[in-house]
């Protein structure tokens, strides 16, 4: 029944998110397809498998890179009647689990925005058939699936679940975070929505403490230093741009004229930031030295992905970090994830 894995994904990297399907589909032993097609915001993984959509959600979802949701779902409703889409949607939710929550969700394109007056008008309306008919429950139970129910279009629909505590939090996996009018430049949202992604709240207050120090590589303006001296962090902004006055007038921030590639700390920080535009290769290199000289003791960096074979470049890299750090029997996570916030690039974090 669920043999299908729908994956929301940033539209333009559907071959990218589906080569990771296949992926971590052949790492569980199971066969099947992608379809997927160009621009469309979301790929389909079809499993021979019955039911082999759950083996796959009983893997953690933030070891996936591209897919910002997951959803184990039932066949494609098409044809709905445009005069009631709301009955054959409950009698298809009616073949799944009792669910806790549910989020009427679209693609994240053009023709997914189209749909949104639609969705807002039906979500009431589904939300009280759907309890009704004894699909939701009554108050959030964060034990029980979330319920999806996916708008394609206005007459076509996926429907299915994810497991509670092993998926996105956000509506469509997008996370809704307001530019600070403060912020020197809408790069700061990467390393917020990176610090939302990669660690938990209640973890903030240990692992983003007041007094602690940073580098910040490629640091101009200084949209990355303005979340770090925000949190009370001091901050050696490295770049041979000019700061943000604002930022410098904190008194948190010391400002680097150097390289990020040839620059070297003088005593050790907690934090290396780093959004420098270059190749993933000399990046990775980079930031492997940093860990691996004990100069930090956790980062967060951006690669920027070649225009061609995306994919591979973002698995070389992983395994190129990773040899790095078994080489000098260091033990970290490694979490990849292209971000909401992110275009061509995917976002790194390696800590404790």
């Amino acid at each position: 029944m669920l043999n299908q894995l729908l994956l929301y994904c940033r539209s333009g990297f559907e071959n990218e998110c589906a080569a990771e399907a296949m992926a971590k589909a052949e790492a569980v032993g199971l066969a099947g397809f992608v379809k997927a097609k160009p621009r469309q915001g979301w790929v389909l993984l079809n499993l021979y498998q019955q039911d082999g959509a759950l083996p796959l959600q009983q893997q953690p979802f933030n070891q996936w890179i591209f897919a910002r949701q997951w959803v184990a779902c039932l066949p494609l409703l098409n044809q709905l009647p445009v005069t009631d889409r709301i009955t054959p949607i409950v009698d298809a939710v009616k073949q799944l689990p009792l669910c806790g929550t549910v989020q009427i969700e679209t693609p994240d394109t053009n023709e997914g925005k189209s749909v949104q007056s639609l969705t807002r008008k039906i979500s009431a309306p589904l939300i009280q058939a759907l309890k009704k008919a004894g699909c939701l429950t009554n108050k959030e139970n964060s034990q029980k699936p979330t319920l999806h129910v996916f708008f394609i279009s206005g007459t076509s629909v996926l429907v299915g679940i994810s497991p509670a505590n092993n998926h996105s939090p956000w509506t469509m996996g997008i996370p809704r975070l307001r530019l600070p009018k403060q912020a020197p430049s809408r790069a700061t949202l990467k390393l917020e929505e990176a610090w939302h992604t990669f660690i938990p709240k209640p973890q903030w207050d240990q692992q983003l403490a007041p007094e602690m120090t940073a580098v910040d590589l490629g640091a101009a303006p200084g949209g990355w230093t303005w979340q770090l001296v925000r949190r009370g962090i001091k901050v050696y902004a490295v770049d041979n741009g000019p700061m943000a006055e604002d930022i410098m007038a904190t008194g948190l921030v010391e400002h680097v004229r150097a390289d990020g590639f040839t620059y070297q700390p003088k005593q050790a920080v907690d934090w290396l930031v780093c959004d420098i535009v270059d190749k993933p290769a000399r990046v990775t290199a980079m930031v492997s030295r940093w860990l691996t000289q004990g100069w930090c003791k956790a980062t967060i960096f951006n690669l920027k992905l070649p225009m061609k074979q995306r994919w591979q470049a973002v698995v070389q890299a992983k395994a190129a970090l990773m040899d790095a750090l078994q080489q000098a029997n260091l033990s970290y996570q490694i979490q990849i994830r292209q971000l909401y916030h992110d275009r061509e690039e995917v976002t790194v974090y390696i800590g404790p």
